[in-house]
């Protein structure tokens, strides 16, 4: 019994390392290639679903190509619906695993192939190392160590399963194949590894220590277990990532659901198509088992296929962040597309809401000390949102169908919304320099440096085009006198350097966060005066 449980746990150690040998070492091989795949070739949820077989099947990891997703739409590389078809298709490449076991792994001769295959694959990698024939040579050993793995594991359930009376084991009843559910998805969340909770379980098949009906229902346990990579990376990360990991919980469930369902009658056809497959030899069981794996998974994706797009659509109403509501636009909406004056004005009004989260944003980033946080961080994603809902909706405006008065409107409004990027970049550049401010801040110059932060703040506290008592010329030379306020202080602040009053070390990046301040000043000014200018010419073109 030592003995059995010795193996077992060895075993399973091989496997693990050699699946996590595979999974890095093809990753890094032909990161740039896979890389690549997702990101063109996933047009269509069709193409997604190929894609996402294609490389699931390459490093042998639905978690990697789940957890790659997210990346990719956070990046704005997929969309929602786009990344849905590859993890369709992650689900099915990574039933590859159990075929890869059940048709080759208890056929190997070991001291034929597994064994050169490491002894090639650790030379490899150490000949090779930081290069790719290096990461290849990592793949070919964890190829090796991951058929003597399957190996070990196999000796040591038909051990256990002589040691033992295994129909302990045997799923009687719902309640047996719920338990056994449960067990399989215990093993992948223990394992953080599908693939190795599924060749545990075809071994133990294989090996006479599970029957076949609680070997597929934990394989069903595993298929939802699985979705813990994804939970697990998505917690504490973006309503993207958290909506991808909710994708890939619907369909695992839905997976299993429909798979125990119809349970009864999978297991019939996959037993008996099993023992055709393997002539009535031993293997019978291991293949059906990979047949039930792969069966219920394309069934899957057959039934959530229609609901493709509803399903986005659902996922993209839920965890819903602060940015992404300020990001919602006020009024900006197709319907004014048709009516080119109303589209005009209302672009107007759109780009008055987010020059208003500018001056907010830039003003609060200015004045505070610390980082920017979550909440200004939040208003910063949102001012971006608004900014590139306004631009794609200016695309949208046919041009040679505007009045010649929104005509004349429109490259103003169009710098507006460039001196608004602008200020989210210097936003971000003062946000970089900012630590350089604090040995600055407690230098004998610290007085000259907090009046002007808060000059800075007052000009663009002046930026409010549509308020009452909005005075163009005020703000003009509100500008004039900043720039000379700055002059003064780099004056003040490198004559005290050069007296050592200063640290030296840091000035440069102080002085460019200050720098920052001042022309996220000069381009809200610039947007500012710009749209108050455009006040009477967008109301005499309606």
């Amino acid at each position: 019994m030592l003995l059995s449980a010795g193996l077992l746990i060895g075993g399973l150690g091989l496997f693990l390392m050699a699946v996590t040998m595979i999974t890095d070492g093809l990753r890094i091989a032909a990161g740039e290639a896979l890389r690549g795949i997702l990101e063109r070739y996933t047009s269509t949820p069709l193409r997604g679903v190929l894609s996402g077989v294609l490389v699931t099947g390459v490093v042998q990891s639905s978690a990697a190509v789940t957890i790659a997703t997210i990346g990719f739409v956070n990046a704005g590389l997929l969309t929602l619906a786009q990344s849905l078809g590859v993890i369709y298709g992650a689900n099915l490449g990574t039933t590859m695993t159990g075929w890869l076991v059940a048709v080759v792994g208890f056929k190997l001769d070991l001291e034929a192939l597994a064994l050169p295959l490491v002894g090639l694959g650790v030379l490899a990698r150490l000949a090779g190392r930081g290069r790719r024939i290096g990461a290849v040579g990592e793949a070919v050993a964890g190829f090796g160590l991951f058929f003597i793995g399957i190996d070990v594991l196999r000796r040591a359930f038909q051990s256990f399963a002589f040691d033992m009376d295994v129909t302990a084991f045997a799923a009687d009843g719902v309640a047996g194949v719920l338990l056994s559910v449960a067990a399989g998805l215990l093993m992948t969340v223990l394992t953080q590894s599908s693939s190795a909770a599924v060749a545990l379980i075809l071994t133990a098949v294989s090996g006479g220590a599970l029957s076949m009906t609680a070997a597929a229902a934990m394989v069903i346990g595993a298929n939802v277990g699985t979705t813990s990579s994804a939970v697990f990376a998505a917690i504490g990360s973006t309503a993207n990532a958290r909506r991808v990991a909710a994708a890939h919980v619907v369909f695992n469930v839905g997976t299993a659901v429909v798979a125990l369902l119809l349970f009864p009658a999978l297991l019939w056809l996959v037993t008996h198509a099993g023992n055709l497959l393997a002539g009535g030899g031993e293997d019978g069981p291991a293949l059906g088992l990979a047949l039930f794996h792969s069966l219920f998974s394309v069934l899957g994706v057959l039934l959530l296929w229609p609901f493709t797009d509803r399903l986005a659509a659902f996922l993209a109403r839920r965890f819903v962040t602060r940015a992404e509501e300020l990001a919602r636009p006020a009024f900006l909406d197709r319907t004014v597309l048709v009516t080119p004056v109303l589209a005009v004005e209302a672009l107007k009004h759109e780009l008055t809401r987010a020059l208003a989260m500018a001056r907010d944003v830039s003003r609060a980033a200015v004045l505070r000390d610390a980082p920017l946080n979550g909440e200004v961080r939040e208003q910063l994603d949102g001012l971006r949102g608004v900014l590139g809902g306004t631009t794609s909706f200016v695309a949208e405006l046919e041009a040679d169908r505007l009045p010649p008065a929104a005509a004349d409107v429109l490259p103003d409004l169009l710098r507006i919304i460039n001196y608004l990027e602008d200020v989210t970049d210097l936003i971000a550049e003062l946000d970089r320099y900012r630590p350089a401010l604090d040995p600055v801040n407690r230098s004998p110059v610290q007085d000259v440096v907090h009046a002007f932060r808060a000059e800075v703040a007052a000009q663009l506290a002046r930026c409010h085009p549509d308020a009452a008592d909005f005075d163009r010329q005020a703000l003009l030379d509100g500008l004039q006198q900043l720039d000379r306020s700055w002059s003064a202080l780099k004056d003040h602040v490198l004559k005290a350097a050069s007296r050592g009053a200063v640290p030296l070390r840091p000035i440069n990046d102080a002085l460019d966060a200050l720098r920052a301040g001042l022309h996220m000043a000069e381009q809200l000014t610039k947007a500012a005066a710009r749209l108050e200018r455009l006040a009477p010419l967008t109301s005499a073109g309606g």
